[in-house]
């Protein structure tokens, strides 16, 4: 097994000491940051997110996987930044006004790292005034979840925030949640709706695409 098949391994299988060392050992085997990142860390979470949506992986298992992740990313990052590899793209994820569940929103976040994007948590119970700033900010898509049927009807009112800021054009919109389904995103005039954690990065890689 090579050094990058032994980091995706135990990337999969939540060891994140394991991860650490041979995240090392790659490093100073003379191994890109770039290849490490794509070879190794997205490649197993790729398959992370594949299993769980076979229902071959469960919440748990994910969170792990997720966490190794962010292990193997804590030691990567600078070098990445040194050598000017940029994220797929850059999302704001957060849980909407009135609504303080964040399971959900942390594991659609862990996934959308995973996946190679620059995520900004902007936590529970959000108000549109913080979409729009991170929309001021740069921001490329917007992640909005709800757990209940009373707070997910504040989607349309951020929605209406933002194109009364005349933001709209400016960003792509991306909704999930239990109560949410792909009828309502269209209703509410989101660009894509994610039924789960893994559907979610292939939704936000292609709505940038």
């Amino acid at each position: 097994m090579s050094g990058l098949e032994n980091l995706q391994t135990n990337l999969i299988n939540g060891k994140a000491d394991a991860v650490k060392q041979f995240m090392t050992e790659a490093i100073d085997s003379g191994l890109s940051p770039r290849d490490i990142l794509n070879n190794g860390l997205l490649k197993g979470m790729e398959e992370v997110g594949r299993r769980f949506k076979n229902n071959e992986f469960y919440v748990p298992e994910v969170l792990i996987a997720a966490r190794a992740m962010k292990a193997g990313m804590e030691i990567l990052k600078p070098l990445l930044a040194d050598t000017g590899v940029n994220p797929v793209g850059r999302v704001a994820i957060g849980t909407v006004t009135g609504d303080l569940h964040d399971i959900g929103k942390n594991l659609v976040s862990m996934m959308l790292e995973g996946g190679g994007f620059e995520v900004i948590d902007l936590g529970v119970d959000v108000k549109p005034e913080k979409y729009i700033d991170a929309i001021n900010q740069g921001i490329q898509i917007i992640g909005m979840s709800a757990l209940l049927t009373t707070t997910m009807m504040n989607m349309k009112s951020i929605i209406h925030a933002i194109e009364a800021a005349n933001l709209r054009d400016k960003v792509k919109i991306m909704v999930g949640g239990a109560p949410v389904t792909e009828n309502f995103a269209r209703e509410i005039k989101a660009d894509g709706y994610a039924a789960d954690a893994a559907s979610a990065v292939d939704l936000a890689k292609s709505l940038l695409n």
